[in-house]
């Protein structure tokens, strides 16, 4: 008897569950009209396109749309923030600015929801017709009645004995002739313009000498040139001429560099910890030639707040050490600080060396 009661409970319990099972309602689920779309070409000039993604919620429970996301911030989505009921409908909207983006382009934009699948990718192709460049464009940087395509004279690398010439664009776009000279040129710097006066809507370029040799210096150097326009000066008229000195050693060969000097400086990075305000510190930095001829150091630059004293010899002899001593002035400042210290060298592999200095300024 007990055993024929066993199976009856045993076969109301599978009955109540499959009972149970069957009447779940089954999850949402975000069924899209289309998961691609393609915008085909558009011209840039023409300004934002948008496309709607519709979808239907095909679950029995409503499905809620907690965030989309774009793959890059060129697309700006927009969604049914509300629940969707099942059987309802509700959309993803996203809006692509083709500003400054020329070509093909192909975006994704993830849906996630507590659906079925709680992630939902879309995407968004096309390709956008660049708009013809202007004056503006093409010479960005105003100066006076002038345009140039940059303020900045950029020589990049150059080695210490080297001259090297570089030329900048620039137009007229006054109703004026402009004749432009150069001042406060420094002696390694030779410049001048080609031609010297521009006529209105005449184009012509900056042509300029750098001597490094004359510079005498390391790493990078900026100097700044001011242009005076038909015989006026103006403080505002001015131009950037940059330029990273340091040697040359790729034709260098396999013997050179295995006898040449080898910078090693004990610890790179150092923290005072917490530092009173207006409390002057310091920190020595031990450097070491482990290399096979003289190590030189050529220059020794500080960033700002922070004061990197010459070492006691700056020719150091294989298997000798000196000292950079670096200071920190916390006067004026609070907070979390950090500095630097740039040593450039004869190293062949590292010229360049930078120090890291860090601490707590309080009152």
């Amino acid at each position: 008897m007990n055993m024929k009661m066993n199976k009856l409970f045993l076969i109301l319990m599978l009955g109540t569950l499959g009972v149970t099972a069957f009447g779940q309602p089954s999850k949402p689920n975000a069924e899209f009209e289309e998961k691609i779309f393609d915008f085909g070409e558009i011209k840039e000039d023409k300004g934002k396109v948008t496309h709607t993604f519709n979808f239907k919620n095909t679950g029995e429970q409503p499905l809620i749309v907690h965030n989309v996301r774009a793959s890059c911030g060129c697309t700006s989505p927009d969604w049914t923030r509300q629940p969707v009921q099942p059987g309802k409908s509700g959309y993803v909207k996203v809006t692509f600015d083709p500003r400054n983006r020329p070509g093909n382009f192909n975006k994704s934009i993830i849906v996630y929801t507590n659906g079925e699948a709680s992630t939902i990718v879309l995407r968004i192709t096309g390709k956008v017709l660049p708009r013809e460049k202007t004056i503006e464009d093409i010479y960005p940087r105003a100066i006076g009645p002038v345009r140039l395509k940059t303020a900045h004279l950029s020589f990049t690398r150059i080695a210490p004995e080297e001259v090297k010439t570089e030329e900048l664009e620039m137009i007229n776009t006054s109703d004026s002739p402009v004749k432009i000279e150069f001042e406060r040129v420094p002696e390694h710097l030779k410049i001048r313009m080609e031609p010297e006066t521009l006529e209105p809507d005449q184009k012509g370029k900056i042509v300029a000498t750098y001597d490094a040799e004359v510079k005498d210096d390391w790493g990078f150097v900026v100097d700044q040139v001011y242009l005076k326009m038909n015989g006026e000066s103006n403080h505002r008229n001015r131009l950037s001429v940059s330029a990273t000195i340091e040697e040359d050693y790729s034709k260098w060969s396999e013997e050179q560099m295995a006898n040449a000097p080898v910078i090693e400086i004990d610890d790179r990075v150092f923290d005072f910890g917490e530092i009173k305000q207006g409390e002057k510190v310091s920190h020595a930095f031990i450097v070491t030639n482990k290399g096979k001829s003289n190590l030189i150091l050529r220059k020794i630059r500080a960033s700002c707040g922070c004061t990197a004293i010459q070492p006691d010899k700056t020719v150091i002899s294989p298997g000798e050490s000196t000292k950079i001593v670096a200071q920190f002035n916390s006067r004026g400042m609070s907070g979390r600080q950090n500095k630097s210290v740039t040593v450039y060298s004869n190293d062949p592999k590292r010229s360049t060396l930078l120090l890291r200095l860090s601490g707590t300024v309080v009152r």
